[in-house]
């Protein structure tokens, strides 16, 4: 099947976020990944769990695809920027890599203008996103932001810094 030239634009787009968030946690031990360094109290580990399980699963697999055992698996963690204290960093890290592939899967099999099969109106009220292409673009902005997040988060724990304009 041949993938939309749109979606395709858009997937590299999404990627290229996926990549400074993970470009920008390299080399950082588990210990420093749950450090907490603002007031907030999130964490590293925690921002890619949330977008592993907040971001990717739900925006992809439950609102767009509609998947019944991910809607109704999205009770099962209270609050996903806190991560259990025995779940080893690597585990969390390969889980963002793995539902980052499982939304490649659902959003290479579809056009950008298909329909969301689920809303949350318990959390968001009525629809503000209606297709794939509005859930790509939403996904690609709160991604961004994140690694955003993570930039400042990984300056403040060892100084380093990942893109840098001179």
């Amino acid at each position: 099947m041949s993938v939309d030239t749109e979606i395709r634009t858009l997937l590299s787009f999404l990627n290229g976020q996926r990549r400074h968030v993970l470009g920008i946690l390299d080399g950082l031990e588990a210990d420093a990944l749950r450090k907490p360094v603002l007031p907030s109290g999130w964490s590293c580990l925690g921002l890619v769990q949330h977008l592993a399980l907040d971001v990717e699963r739900f925006w992809f697999r439950a609102v767009f695809l509609g998947d019944r055992d991910v809607i109704d698996a999205l009770g099962d963690i209270e609050d996903a920027w806190q991560v259990a204290s025995g779940t080893p960093a690597a585990d969390v890290l390969d889980r963002y890599r793995a539902e980052t592939e499982l939304a490649d899967a659902v959003v290479t099999a579809a056009a950008a203008d298909a329909s969301l099969a689920w809303w949350p109106h318990d959390l968001f009220g009525e629809p503000h996103l209606h297709t794939l292409r509005d859930v790509l673009l939403h996904v690609i902005t709160e991604t961004a932001c994140h690694a955003g997040h993570l930039d400042a988060a990984r300056e403040l724990i060892d100084g380093r810094r990942w893109m840098v304009l001179t």
